[in-house]
């Protein structure tokens, strides 16, 4: 089974998200496929990183409600076992971080890639539109820093990952992270680990059902 995550590397829920299924795919023992796929919450240019806390007060409604919506998230975070320093954190554009997964892939490393990006992001501040900082992550998780920064200073995958952007409104997504199952099966959320067991039996059983 395919599994397709449409997600973003700054994006609280999708951390979690990704946690969750990573733990529910642990004790699956069916043969799965995972490709991720990209999403931005704000394409916007980001001329120069700033405190996300501020960017997400002036977004939600002020710093109070920005306070509220980040502790609630962190807590949740914090049961799935993850942390989050929004102390640290700063704003980015993500349409070269997608672009990196895109080329992790190839050398069948996106879920570290992945994973390097949102610890990046979360727990230690770094820009992830930064191309230095991105092709430094690269580095970190054991593939060509040279390489990935060369790749990142080219036109290569922009065309590819401005259609993946495209097809994602296309499909309908609005808010992520979304798991798309074979191909036609919708999960919205940061479900919980059974929900996406769950899930997963129900498809594999349609699917099986289908032949």
């Amino acid at each position: 089974m395919e599994i397709e995550i449409y997600a973003d590397v700054i994006c609280p829920w999708c951390y979690i998200g990704k946690r969750r299924l990573d733990e529910a795919l642990a004790s699956y023992e069916g043969e799965v496929t995972v490709r991720y796929r990209p999403f931005q919450l704000d394409p916007s240019p980001v001329p120069e990183p700033r405190p996300l806390v501020e960017a997400l007060g002036a977004k939600f409604g002020g710093a109070e409600r920005a306070r509220q919506m980040v502790a609630h998230v962190t807590q949740v975070a914090a049961g799935d076992g993850l942390r989050l320093d929004y102390d640290r954190a700063v704003i980015a554009n993500t349409f070269d971080a997608h672009r990196l997964v895109s080329w992790a892939t190839d050398q069948g490393r996106a879920a570290d890639m992945v994973e390097a990006l949102y610890q990046a992001h979360f727990n230690h501040g770094v820009d992830v539109g930064s191309r230095e900082a991105l092709a430094r992550l690269a580095g970190e998780i054991g593939l060509d820093a040279d390489e990935a920064r060369r790749f990142l200073d080219s036109d290569e995958r922009v065309a590819d990952v401005a259609a993946d952007l495209a097809a994602a409104r296309d499909l309908g997504i609005t808010s992520v992270p979304t798991f798309v199952l074979a191909g036609k099966y919708a999960v919205s959320g940061a479900q919980e680990t059974q929900t996406l067991l769950a899930a997963l039996a129900e498809v594999e059983q349609r699917e099986a059902a289908a032949r």
